[in-house]
C-alpha cells in the first residue's frame, strides 16, 4: 500500500498550537478513515497510508484538530510519490541541510507571488517554485534573518502552506516509501 504524509502547519512551535502527538494518533485513529498512522518528530507530520480522497481527507483532519486540540491549522497532503518527485527536483543541490526548505503549499499560488517574493530576498537566498512545492534557499544567517515571514509568504502565495527542512523532507521521504 502506498503512503502519504499530511503536514499540519505550525504546531507545536514556540509552545503554541500544542498537539501531543500520541495523543493525535489516538484521535485521529478513532475519529477519521486514516490507516497506518504514525508521526515524526512532534511538528505535525502525520505518516499514514494514501487516503482515497485527499482533499476530504486533510479537511476532515483539520476538523478533528480543530475540535480536539483547539489549534485550527491547514493541512496538506504529499504521497511518497510527490515526496519524492520534488526531493529530485530540488534546485540547491549545494545548499546546506538546514537552510533548504520545502514550503508545501495547498494549491497553485497566485498569480505573480513569485516576482512579489523575489522582491524580498535578502543576499544570498533563493526560492524556486516546482509544481506545488515552493524551495527556498536560506542565507547563511538563516530563517532567522530572512524577510519572508510567514506573514509575506501568505500573503503572496494567496495559499497555506506549510516549510519542512531538507533533512526533514528525505527523512519523510524515507518513512513513506
Amino acid at each position: 500500500m502506498s503512503r502519504s504524509i499530511l503536514l499540519l502547519r505550525a504546531v507545536n512551535v514556540s509552545g503554541r498550537n500544542l498537539v501531543p502527538m500520541a495523543r493525535l494518533r489516538e484521535v485521529l485513529a478513532s475519529e477519521t478513515s486514516l490507516t497506518g498512522v504514525s508521526t515524526y518528530i512532534a511538528s505535525g507530520n502525520i505518516i499514514c497510508d494514501e487516503p482515497v480522497d485527499a482533499a476530504s481527507t486533510c479537511s476532515r483532519v483539520r476538523e478533528v484538530i480543530a475540535t480536539g486540540f483547539g489549534v485550527d491549522t491547514p493541512v496538506i497532503a504529499r504521497t511518497h510519490s510527490e515526496l519524492a518527485t520534488s526531493l529530485a527536483a530540488q534546485p540547491f543541490g549545494g545548499g546546506a541541510e538546514k537552510l533548504v526548505h520545502a514550503m508545501f503549499l495547498e494549491g497553485a499560488p497566485a498569480p505573480g507571488a513569485i516576482a512579489a517574493l523575489e522582491t524580498r530576498l535578502v543576499p544570498g537566498e533563493e526560492l524556486a517554485l516546482i509544481g506545488r512545492d515552493l524551495w527556498i534557499n536560506y542565507a547563511e544567517s538563516g530563517v532567522h534573518s530572512t524577510k519572508l515571514t510567514k506573514s509575506v509568504l501568505d500573503r503572496a502565495l494567496g495559499v497555506a502552506g506549510t516549510a519542512r527542512n531538507l533533512r526533514t523532507t528525505r527523512k519523510l521521504a524515507e518513512l513513506t516509501a
